[in-house]
């Protein structure tokens, strides 16, 4: 059996602009996907990176944080500490297009842009 943690109300949590909502939505109804994963992995100079997927069934552990009715976000135990408060957004640079990530919690990001250190 599958246990999720539903996000309560006035503790912090994850933000998406409205472009990252509708990009998200998009992509969730594509893939038939109840949400979306927001995680971090060991990588990069800085220390981690994000890693966003697709969630058609939620993990053992996992916080839903409910964005809107269509769009939910879930984080693991481990990530969570490093996430919470973050912003994520929808931008365009140049021809790219990709979720951009505002987080409160990180101190450090590498020269590119694709890892980030914390001290948690």
């Amino acid at each position: 059996m599958t246990s999720v943690q539903t996000y309560v109300p006035g503790s912090p949590r994850i933000a998406m602009t409205a472009s990252a909502e509708q990009q998200a939505r998009r992509e969730l109804l594509r893939e038939k996907a109840r949400g979306l994963r927001l995680g971090v992995k060991p990588s990069g100079c800085s220390g981690y990176k994000y890693v966003l997927e697709y969630v058609h069934d939620p993990a053992p552990g996992d916080h839903e944080i409910t964005i809107t009715d269509d769009v939910r976000v879930y984080v693991d135990d481990k990530s969570l500490p490093m996430v919470i408060g973050t912003e994520i957004d929808y931008v365009t640079e140049g021809v790219n297009r990709f979720f951009k990530f505002r987080n409160p919690n990180a101190d450090g990001e590498c020269g590119c842009g694709e890892s980030f250190s914390v001290s948690v």
